[in-house]
């Protein structure tokens, strides 16, 4: 039984599993995305993203907190100076997990974890919010009406 065992120990000793996904999290921060298993991005999901939301606050405290997880200057320098500024908006979720299929040597699951706000592949086929809201009940659109304008003075030449 395992109750109560939230942590996969990934097969490694504790230290062995802090390093890894140290490291893994700035190749993260470096690269934007990074090629794992399934089982470690879901792991490096849960290390990484309440950091990303520790950068948000750039305080000392927070640097410092960040900085005995990550130990490396660079990727916290690069996190509470880049990744903030482009994650300021979003509640959370900063990290998407694609799974690519299996590995050729071991037959392992193998994802793709990457930051969501830089991709511009999936980002820019959403629209922007539209502040007004339309109603349910007939009316005219708005887009449609310019268009039956200039075929009206098509007819009329």
């Amino acid at each position: 039984m395992r109750h109560g065992k939230k942590v996969n120990h990934l097969g490694r000793q504790t230290a062995h599993r802090k390093a890894m996904l140290a490291n893994m999290a700035c190749s993260l921060i470096e690269h934007k995305r990074i090629n794992t298993t399934v089982a470690k991005a879901k792991a490096l999901k849960q290390f990484v993203e309440p950091m990303i939301t520790k950068s948000k606050e750039d305080t000392t405290h927070n640097r410092r907190i960040v900085m005995s997880r990550l130990r490396q200057k660079d990727a916290v320098t690069e996190l509470f100076r880049d990744v903030a500024k482009k994650v300021a908006d979003r509640p959370g979720g900063y990290t998407r997990i694609i799974k690519l299929g299996n590995r050729l040597g071991d037959n392992a699951d193998m994802a793709m974890i990457e930051l969501v706000d830089y991709n511009e592949l999936y980002n820019a086929g959403k629209p922007a919010k539209k502040s007004t809201r339309r109603s349910r009940r007939g009316g005219a659109n708005p887009a449609a009406a310019p268009a039956t304008e200039t075929q009206a003075s098509n007819e009329e030449e």
